[in-house]
């Protein structure tokens, strides 16, 4: 048991604590989650499917990071190839800030546009920024290396720096997504905008005093440069004229470019290795592919269950401390097992704790005089950390294949295609939501123009639930993608 919680604390060496900043700078995006929650839900008019649309849109810039991974790569700015971007990204996030400042404050400069638009606007800007720094994260994460260890010593280096950047993710959800919720519910949702500008100025920090081990930029890959930018303007056009099944178009093509890169970048690779990353990819993609119930499920919390800021800033404080708990105490299991038993085992975990959620809507918990609260709790303490285990198991693939030269778009690729799945299931998503109707109450000017409606609620709980279990076990158990001597 010592050794399990001394891994982490032994691992850490000085020259990482930069790079662990930028993780932290980038879980700290938790600290306007709740306040953005309640505000769209009372300020906006967007419906359930409309959210979730827009979902699928914001997943487009990280599906294209191959674009940003190549000039990470080759491209350099005043002289850097890895600092430059990382300002350039904390510049966009700020500009985001400032336009959701107006918005919520109300500000004259920006009342000549609707809410929606703005707000859509700022998103872009600020997912933008966000995929320019985690690019450039992702990167230095096999420079910050000791490059005079052996190959196996180099490969478990890469692995712990994985899991101390999750950490480092992990506590910064932990502590900012509860400090903003607090904050919503005590000053108000325009004071946690602005005292968010506090995320870019960590980075910056960060990557200010980061060493890495010299890397000289490689030339420019113009079928992975053209083929982003042509993409990006694709589905820029597709996005403005407003193409019908725009998103399914997106998605297909985008799934198509991404595949043919990434055959590109492997094809020099030894035949065994392929294989095992393709076998990766597939059960990596359909697990995270899976749908889920959409925003409608916090809104029936707010309304139905009557859960305010307050409490929402204490789920995420326990789910971001337990997750951080989870992945300190199976830093060395996470090492060390597979990938395909450890998958499994989080697919089991999650269905399993989403049965309290569905238990709720069918009031189960009244029959034994259980309060809604502490079952929530209880959920989301035992169900937080298992997203960030099946995160740096691909993430730690990822990093100890990563060729020399073209970590940044190896990564970038890598990701984009994990994106892509995200925006699988935000489509999945949205087309039940299309079947299955749910809406919050909207009024205008204090009239009602749309009721609640969650009747639907438990029928689309029971399909997403059934679903995420039976299909990635199905493709794990067909696909397994661990490498001979894995346990």
């Amino acid at each position: 048991m010592i050794d399990i919680i001394m891994t982490p604390i032994r691992a850490i060496r000085v020259r990482y604590i930069p790079l662990l900043l930028i993780y932290f700078a980038y879980g700290s995006s938790a600290f306007v989650g709740i306040a953005s929650s309640f505000w769209i839900k009372k300020e906006l008019s967007l419906s359930a499917e409309d959210l979730v649309a827009l979902g699928v849109w914001l997943t487009v810039p990280w599906t294209i990071k191959m674009i940003f991974g190549q000039m990470v790569d080759s491209v350099t700015i005043f002289g850097s190839n890895r600092k430059a971007y990382v300002y350039i990204g904390a510049i966009l996030m700020t500009l985001s800030t400032f336009l959701l400042m107006g918005i919520v404050g109300e500000s004259s400069w920006v009342a000549m546009y609707s809410k929606e638009s703005v707000y859509i606007f700022a998103s872009v800007l600020g997912v933008v920024g966000f995929v320019m720094q985690d690019v450039v994260a992702d990167t230095m994460t096999t420079e910050v290396v000791d490059t005079t260890q052996s190959p196996e010593e180099i490969k478990k280096e890469l692995a712990i720096i994985q899991v101390l950047s999750r950490l480092s993710l992990g506590l910064a959800i932990f502590l900012m997504g509860w400090l903003g919720g607090e904050l919503a519910d005590i000053y108000g949702y325009e004071t946690v905008f602005k005292c968010s500008l506090f995320i870019p100025i960590l980075s910056v920090i960060g990557v200010s005093v980061v060493r890495l081990n010299p890397i000289a930029p490689t030339p420019l890959n113009k079928k992975v440069l053209f083929g982003g930018l042509f993409f990006a303007l694709f589905v820029i056009i597709l996005g403005y004229n407003d193409v019908p099944y725009s998103q399914e178009i997106v998605f297909v093509v985008s799934l198509a470019v991404v595949l043919y890169l990434l055959s590109t970048l492997i094809e020099d690779l030894d035949a065994d290795t392929i294989k095992h990353i393709k076998m990766a990819m597939i059960v990596i993609f359909v697990y995270r592919a899976m749908p889920s119930v959409g925003p409608a499920l916090q809104w029936w919390e707010i309304d139905v269950l009557k859960f305010d800021e307050s409490f929402f800033a204490k789920l995420s404080m326990i789910g971001g401390g337990i997750a951080l708990v989870g992945m300190w105490f199976s830093a060395k299991f996470i090492i060390n097992r597979s990938i395909g038993k450890v998958l499994i085992f989080l697919t089991i975990m999650g269905t399993v704790l989403s049965l309290p959620i569905l238990a709720m809507y069918y009031k189960i918990h009244t029959l034994f005089g259980i309060d809604a609260r502490t079952i929530a709790l209880v959920d989301t303490a035992l169900a937080s950390p298992f997203d960030y285990i099946a995160g740096v198991l691909m993430l730690t693939l990822v990093a100890i294949y990563a060729p020399e030269g073209k970590k940044g778009t190896w990564f970038a690729l890598m990701a984009s295609l994990m994106n892509i799945a995200l925006s699988a299931s935000g489509l999945f998503s949205k087309y039940l939501n299309q079947i299955f109707v749910l809406s919050r109450e909207i009024k205008e000017n204090g009239i009602i123009t749309t009721p609640s409606q969650y009747d639907d609620l438990g029928l689309l709980l029971w399909i997403v639930i059934g679903v995420g279990f039976v299909v990635p076990i199905v493709t794990i158990l067909k696909f397994n993608p661990d490498p001979k001597g894995k346990k």
